[in-house]
């Protein structure tokens, strides 16, 4: 047995203390978008990779939400991490109901759960999975056991999505109840998911209508749970027995102990189309508001762009914009906002740089938030048109994917890093005297500049005083260094703050800060931590302190290039260091 005491006589102790920890590699590149979609959870992110991802998790666009879907889609050309939040006002579910039944709103799977003893069981049997006119697409098929036969299995028109007819299952049979179970096939009636009218959309075979009823795994069977765990489309509320569609209407589903046959009378194929769906109205700053609000945990959402919608007027533009800037700034302090100027400002506006002027002007000062100029023309081949979508989705695109191909702390504009893709047009094009007035303004200009493409032309972030901190490269450089060196500060939770502590942390971090002034993002710093920042008065109030200073790289917004005439026979020692 090892000793993990001292010896009362004399022996060896051998420990084993572990300095081969680091700080470790965070990721830098996530944006994050709330806005209006036709479908999918609503107030709950969600992590969408690309722009087929879009499509099956929040529906394609329609005419009503395709810039803001365009929005989201355009930061996934640059970045494959964007975290969705569907906002909605006063939208409404697919369900199947009588006259008079309430409309379900269900938000997400949490909304479900807490609400789902308050949907009435004789008004709703099925509502559709999320809110939104797409879910009238969706009709429920179903078979029951036919007691007298396969008759009517055979004749089903979708029997083609299951091996053989319902029948009774093991755990009923060995009850004495029989018939019990049930086929359910999801079908896009409506086509609207697909394409195509009538085409399945999922099956779930031999289900029971017995609640208790169980798999040869152990799994419930049940057809409601099964229903409500796995379904895509659809949450099944109960028994609905007012629609005179067997076997909903007989109130099936009680327990097999009771050896109940389950089988119902005459035809036991049926379908139940979900109706009344609704999309709502367009959303105001307070739902963008409550959206927004779902990323101010930064324990369990990661974020590194808040990406602003673009607003009709300045006025919301600016509620909206200044709402995101104290999340960033005064909640999360690892992430910034990224935006453009209110749409009524750029599109068919006659000044457009006065137009984004006046608009950043009313933008909170911060070292957070940073702004460009421009809205971009775009091709929607969903709906065949072309669009003007806000260029800030793109310009935090822009940003990730300079993450990717160099690091935080490179400036993400000009020709190498700074190319817009994908877009058709810019809305204007500032020339050099627009892009100067811009630019005092700390907006970020957008330009075609020719021969080099549609690019970023500035760096600033939307800090009004002179700073390190208005550059976007020292900005991102902090927030990536604060959040992979608070991720190491945790392994220090709880530890002495003793001289073993602290040099055991400057270990850590100190060859980490060495790496990124190798990659070029600091030019030098030093790290104190020891009794002079942690004094006796720091120890006894359980605190440890380290202070790490940072001498950032800058990077180069003008360039002066000296070309001097020297005389024949004058020698170049002569001049140089005069000019």
């Amino acid at each position: 047995m090892a000793l993990t005491t001292p010896s009362q006589s004399p022996g060896i102790v051998t420990k084993e203390i572990d300095l081969t920890g680091g700080v470790p590699n965070v990721p830098t590149s996530t944006g994050a978008f709330v806005g209006e979609f036709r479908w999918g959870p609503v107030q709950q992110p969600t992590l969408v990779a690309n722009e087929a991802g879009l499509v099956e998790t929040f529906g394609a666009p329609d005419s009503d939400n395709t810039v803001e879907w365009h929005s989201a889609a355009y930061f996934l050309r640059y970045s494959s991490d964007l975290s969705v939040v569907r906002e909605i006002n006063a939208a409404v579910n697919g369900f199947d109901s009588d006259a008079g039944a309430a409309a379900p709103v269900v938000k997400n799977r949490d909304n479900w759960d807490n609400q789902i003893g308050a949907l009435n069981d004789s008004d709703h049997t099925f509502v559709s999975k999320w809110p939104g006119e797409l879910g009238n697409s969706l009709e429920v098929q179903f078979c029951t056991a036919d007691s007298s036969g396969t008759g009517d299995f055979d004749a089903w028109a979708y029997r083609g999505s299951f091996d053989a007819a319902p029948g009774t299952s093991v755990w009923d049979s060995a009850r004495g109840s029989t018939n019990d179970e049930i086929h359910i096939a999801v079908v896009d009636a409506g086509g609207l998911f697909t394409g195509v009218k009538n085409s399945v959309l999922e099956s779930f075979p031999f289900l029971s209508l017995s609640n208790d009823n169980k798999s040869s795994d152990g799994a419930t069977n049940y057809v409601k749970n099964v229903v409500n765990n796995a379904s895509e489309y659809i949450w099944m509320a109960g028994f609905g027995g007012s629609h005179n569609t067997p076997p909903f209407s007989a109130k099936s589903g009680t327990p097999s102990t009771s050896a109940t046959n389950k089988a119902k009378s005459g035809t036991v194929t049926g379908s139940i189309r979900m109706a009344n769906g609704s999309d709502g109205s367009a959303l105001t700053t307070s739902e963008y508001a409550t959206g927004f609000d779902e990323y101010e945990d930064v324990d369990t959402t990661l974020v590194d762009f808040l990406i602003a919608p673009g607003m009709n007027s300045q006025t919301d533009q600016t509620a909206v914009v200044n709402d995101m800037v104290a999340i960033a700034q005064g909640i999360r302090k690892d992430c910034v906002v990224v935006t453009s100027p209110n749409r009524a400002a750029i599109i068919n506006n006659a000044n457009p740089v006065t137009g984004a002027v006046t608009t950043a002007h009313t933008f909170t000062s911060s070292s957070y938030l940073i702004v460009d100029n421009n809205y971009l023309k775009v091709y929607d081949k969903f709906t065949d048109q072309y669009i003007f979508i806000p260029a800030s989705s793109s310009t935090a695109g822009i940003m990730a994917a300079t993450d990717y191909n160099a690091a935080p702390w490179f400036s993400p504009a000009g020709p190498r890093r700074g190319q817009y893709l994908g877009i058709t047009a810019l809305a204007y094009s500032p020339k050099k005297t627009e892009r100067d007035r811009l630019y005092k303004a700390g907006v970020n200009p957008i330009a075609n500049i020719p021969g080099q493409g549609v690019l970023l032309f500035g760096d600033k972030t939307k800090l009004a005083r002179p700073s390190a901190f208005d550059r976007i490269n020292v900005r991102r450089l902090f927030l990536g260094l604060e959040r992979a060196i608070a991720i190491a500060a945790r392994n220090v939770m709880f530890e002495f703050n003793d001289e073993f502590t602290r040099a055991e942390f400057k270990n850590v971090i100190e060859p980490f800060l060495r790496e990124i002034q190798g990659r070029r993002g600091i030019t030098d710093f030093q790290v104190i931590c020891d009794d002079t920042n942690n004094t006796p008065a720091v120890i006894d109030r359980n605190e440890f302190i380290c202070s790490i200073f940072i001498k950032p790289a800058r990077s180069i917004n003008y360039v002066t290039l000296n070309f001097v005439a020297v005389r024949t026979g004058v020698e170049f020692s002569e001049v140089v260091g005069t000019v």
